[in-house]
């Protein structure tokens, strides 16, 4: 196993390492004004929500690792405690892309990535019209992780207001995961797509309680066919079936087909012997 101690290498290398490894990660499409009025328009992949009751989400405008400079939407914040931030999706990733590009002070990114200011009904800093989903939201706090380039300045903001386009909702009103198809960030220069085709459900063991990897029979356990999500979807029935288990590859294999269907009462069906 390769071991990095991060004070052993580049603020860069380890930039790299970290955005690699940590992903996907959602994107903040980053909405805010100046006391001047001067609007900006950038988006950040160090983002999540982090509360439910208050609603609060973190994005974390970090200097930059080349130069240990400020972002403007981090001086914004600071002149200004409010912002909007809207999702990403397919259809803009690529104005999205565009508006990181370091225009200077003052520059307009909703011109340069041709993407559409709505006025917001709580605070200063637009909507932004093609995002499927905005948040109108409040600075509670910005703390400052470091001094030096690459350090991060968490900009703690409450909820207020939420805009959903209802081309994302389904029919009982609810947004709709497969249509919203959004995009997440990866390391590099590249991004990940999560809609109809590549995303899957994986049932939480909330209500009941699955037996666990220790409890599958022996046969099962210490089969050579399966995998450990294999063996994760087995041990998360609420109770044992009952009987003798077979121990036959092919029997497994079948299991396996029903179990890649998530059809696990199917799975625990084959693998009965009696």
């Amino acid at each position: 196993m390769k071991t990095i101690i991060p004070s052993d290498i580049s603020a860069l290398q380890l930039q790299q390492v970290m955005q690699t490894a940590i992903a996907p990660r959602p994107i903040a499409l980053a909405s805010t004004i100046n006391a001047k009025g001067e609007v900006n328009l950038s988006p950040f992949s160090f983002f999540n929500m982090f509360s439910t009751v208050p609603p609060v989400v973190i994005i974390s405008p970090s200097t930059r690792v080349r130069d240990n400079t400020t972002k403007h939407t981090l001086e914004n914040l600071k002149e200004v405690p409010e912002l909007v931030i809207g999702n990403v999706n397919f259809e803009i990733v690529q104005q999205v892309s565009l508006a990181s590009t370091e225009y200077e002070k003052g520059v307009n990114e909703f011109i340069k990535s041709g993407l559409t200011m709505r006025p917001a009904e709580l605070v200063k800093p637009p909507l932004i019209a093609e995002s499927p989903v905005n948040f109108e939201c409040k600075v509670m706090e910005i703390k400052s992780l470091g001094n030096l380039g690459g350090a991060g300045n968490l900009v703690i903001a409450e909820i207020f207001k939420i805009h959903i386009n209802e081309k994302y909702l389904d029919e009982a009103g609810n947004l709709n995961q497969k249509k919203l198809d959004l995009v997440a960030r990866l390391g590099s220069n590249f991004y990940s797509r999560n809609n109809e085709s590549n995303i899957f459900e994986v049932p939480k063991p909330l209500v009941t309680k699955g037996i666990g990897y220790e409890r599958l029979p022996e046969p099962i356990r210490k089969s050579d066919v399966f995998t450990g999500n294999d063996l994760g979807m087995l041990a998360n029935i609420e109770i044992l079936p009952t009987g003798s288990f077979s121990s036959e590859k092919e029997v497994h294999l079948l299991a396996q087909n029903y179990l890649k269907n998530n059809e696990i009462e199917n799975a625990w069906k084959v693998l009965k012997s009696d």
